[in-house]
């Protein structure tokens, strides 16, 4: 091609909206069975065919399956440019972040989540908000060992 035009394998291939609709659902059956070496081709595929949303989102929550942080962060980073709505992704980044002790990051992220499903409906946003409150505990837990080491350390003096 020499008039530098982007083509992407989705318009070599042709495949139609249900046809990559399937092919997202397929992924996410896959990985909710367990089977995420085959769910990651599929989502892969999906990534390679039209730079899809639900790829980066599959890829990520696989990598955060996997305790592989750096690539879950940024699989659902582009997830989430291309689009920010889906709570359980926003929640899958904070979980990322979490594991690579980006405190302050991970808890905008579960905000997030929490934000966009005001019902709690969302399986995502119930992690989220379990999540913020177990960082809550624990920052209310520091804090109360903190005043007591102080305490301990002011007796001494």
């Amino acid at each position: 091609m020499s008039d530098n035009s982007q083509v992407s394998l989705n318009d070599l291939f042709g495949f139609d909206q249900s046809q990559l609709d399937a092919m997202a659902n397929l992924g996410a059956d896959l990985y909710e069975q367990g089977k995420t070496k085959e769910a990651a081709i599929v989502f892969e595929g999906l990534i390679a065919l039209t730079d899809s949303y639900y790829g980066y989102a599959g890829m990520g929550a696989i990598s955060l399956s996997q305790e592989k942080c750096d690539e879950a962060v940024a699989y659902l980073a582009k997830a989430i440019e291309l689009n920010p709505g889906d709570p359980t992704v926003r929640a899958n980044l904070g979980e990322a972040l979490l594991k690579k002790g980006r405190f302050n990051e991970a808890a905008a992220e579960f905000e997030k989540s929490l934000n966009l499903d005001p019902n709690r409906k969302n399986p995502g946003t119930v992690r989220a908000r379990a999540i913020l409150q177990g960082m809550g505990a624990a920052g209310s837990e520091m804090d109360r060992l903190r005043g007591l080491v102080e305490g301990s350390q002011a007796a001494k003096v």
